[in-house]
């Protein structure tokens, strides 16, 4: 989506009038519900007015097209400004801009496209521009089916209109050449330079049809870790990484290098929420690291995971192989200190501090775990954890790692690539869970993201059900409310979900496959946090139950409501003090249904079983008539 688009002699006169930012700020407030920082808004007024003054005196047609702050699919990440028309040849042509305030920089020669400037108060280590630039523009491609079938020209650059190169630049030293070759840096002094760049691919004006093809185009099927595994694990590039994906990546490689070179034991902690390339990253982490030769593994206590990747890789790698790549949190309880070069942890937020079937075996897994590696790298989201089992917090892992001398790095991903790339949706999903406060209260309906309440289960099944028949990549989850019944073990005849009322009935997959989230007839079997936290869909359908509803404006938690076979909550009693037991039960069952409905990465429908939370969810809706269900 754009939140600005106009012909380069809309945009020139909007800057002459003063009501550029204006129109921007507005359509921001209507698209994501919040208002602009006023740094924000200082940054547009500088940049875009430079870019003004560069497009007037050019001999690009005033009906190009210009487009501001374009939300690339499937992502957070935004193009600062986009110029659009054909070339000499008259192929669609756009030039993706990134706009920067940066006055200076240094290289970092160790880490691929990384460079150290000034931003959020402090020198930090960024992406270079021109790489940054690069990535967007290569991701539009990968997403966008008409970009690529009608072979329009995406030409990335950079403009530091504050910045003095020197002589020698960092920005252009020779490691950054292959990233400067794709996506020119102009600076301070450029902008002729930059006039007479825009002038060769912009020829012909467009009156905004590339714009048009860019935003509205036929998108091609979001890719699923699932789906891409074996590719990525054969080094293949399957997603492009963006941003602070990119500079945790190389940090972690850098780090690799270090200890391999007999530097200081290190444990790296990387905070992210739902749908923030945790797994991706650490994916291609693993193919990375392997393939030099170092001893690596991904690590995760749920299993669900480590089956679908199993499966994935099926034909293509020995078990063997797979089951030394893949493998238990529970491994490590005699692993001789340091037998592993890298161990990176997935769902860390999850990991337990006993082992083995009765939690009888070892100390705690994530001292375990730091031990047997001389890097150890932990993805954790703690809003995921959702047993009382759940041990992983950053706390212990900074307690463990300095009592076995490892050095720890903290760091941090809020690239959004789930939930239509949605930032917003994570913050009034938040906000209506009520888990924290947000500015988001209610969900624009301008969001890219469907959302919809449906007031029968059938519905919302039917609904799924043909989702899922176009790839096999919908599903329906539930809380864990209805006992899993000991015949329906190896029988789908045995309905556990029932919901009168409606003729509901429904199985849940457990125990009658490792595979839920990918075999074909399984969309007929519901799944629950234990099958799908780890994993992602097109579309999820989740059924709300009784152990959450809504009363006297607060959502209220109720963890007698719990299905007798959930073991969730087992041992509540017995670890916490009368006082805590309601407080952490309740952040356990709204964790549980945070992670149900942020799998999926188009849509998420509910069903609650009880009405007045369905009306809740509704009335935080701002069409009151959206999703109905009919």
């Amino acid at each position: 989506m754009i939140i600005y688009q106009n012909t380069k002699n809309g945009f020139i006169e909007d800057i002459c009038n003063g009501i550029l930012v204006d129109r921007i700020d507005a359509a921001m407030e209507q698209r994501f519900g919040r208002n602009t920082p006023k740094s924000e808004k200082n940054a547009w007024t500088n940049s875009l007015s430079y870019m003004g003054n560069i497009l007037s005196t050019s001999s690009i047609p005033d009906n190009a097209g210009v487009a501001i702050e374009y939300n690339i699919p499937y992502t957070a990440k935004r193009v600062d400004l986009i110029v659009s028309g054909f070339d000499r040849n008259g192929r669609n042509s756009a030039v993706i801009i990134e706009l920067k305030q940066w006055e200076s920089a240094k290289t970092v020669p160790e880490k691929d496209a990384m460079v150290r400037t000034f931003i959020n108060g402090g020198e930090r280590e960024t992406t270079h521009p021109s790489y940054q630039a690069w990535s967007y523009a290569m991701a539009i491609s990968d997403f966008n089916a008409d970009v690529q079938d009608r072979d329009v020209l995406l030409q990335p650059c950079a403009c530091l209109h504050n910045y003095a190169m020197s002589d020698p630049e960092p920005l252009l030293d020779s490691i950054y050449s292959t990233y400067v070759e794709e996506a020119p840096v102009f600076s301070k002094y450029d902008g002729n330079k930059l006039k007479k760049f825009l002038e060769s691919i912009i020829c012909k004006g467009d009156d905004l049809e590339t714009v048009f093809l860019i935003d509205q185009g036929k998108l091609r099927p979001s890719k699923s870790i699932q789906d891409a595994l074996a590719s990525m694990m054969k080094g293949n590039r399957e997603f492009i990484m963006i941003d602070t994906q990119k500079v945790v990546y190389e940090e972690i490689l850098d780090s690799v290098r270090k200890v391999l070179k007999g530097g200081k034991k290190k444990t790296i902690i990387v905070k992210g929420g739902p749908g923030t390339g945790k797994t991706v990253l650490a994916i291609n982490l693993l193919s990375k690291i392997v393939s030099n030769g170092s001893a690596a593994a991904y690590v995760t206590k749920n299993s669900a995971p480590r089956n679908i990747y199993n499966c994935k890789l099926k034909g293509s790698m020995k078990k063997n192989r797979i089951d030394s790549l893949f493998m238990s949190s529970g491994k490590f309880i005699t692993a001789p200190e340091n037998s592993f070069d890298v161990l990176l942890t997935d769902e860390a937020h999850r990991l337990n501090e006993k082992s083995g079937m009765f939690s009888s075996l070892g100390e705690n897994q994530m001292k375990e775990i730091i031990n047997a590696s001389r890097l150890s790298v932990f993805f954790i989201d703690e809003d995921q954890r959702v047993t009382i089992k759940d041990a992983g917090t950053i706390e212990e892992i900074c307690r463990f790692a300095k009592e076995l001398g490892s050095e720890v790095v903290e760091m941090e991903l809020d690239s959004q690539f789930r939930c239509s790339g949605s930032d917003g949706y994570l913050e009034w999903l938040d906000h209506t869970l009520q888990i924290r406060e947000t500015a988001m209260l209610d969900l624009p309906e301008s969001f890219d993201y469907d959302f919809r309440v449906f007031d029968d289960p059938c519905l919302l099944r039917k609904e799924i059900e043909e989702k899922n028949a176009i790839n096999n990549k919908s599903r329906i989850v539930a809380g864990y409310c209805w006992d899993w019944l000991k015949d329906g073990k190896n029988n789908s005849d045995v309905h556990d979900i029932t919901i009168p009322e409606f003729g509901f009935e429904m199985s849940w997959n457990l125990g009658s496959t490792s595979t839920w989230a990918i075999d074909p007839e399984s969309v007929k079997e519901a799944g629950c946090i234990h099958t799908c936290q780890g994993l992602e869909f097109d579309y999820v359908g989740v059924i709300i139950g009784p152990d959450m509803r809504y009363e006297s404006g607060n959502i209220v938690t109720d963890a007698s409501r719990r299905a007798k076979t959930d073991q969730s909550l087992k041992g509540l009693k017995s670890k916490y003090d009368k006082k805590d037991q309601a407080i952490v039960a309740a952040r356990i069952i709204k964790n549980t249904y945070k992670v149900l409905m942020t799998r999926g990465m188009k849509g998420c429908y509910v069903y609650c079983t009880d009405k007045a939370l369905s009306e809740y969810f509704r009335k935080r809706l701002s069409v009151s008539d959206i999703g109905k269900g009919l």
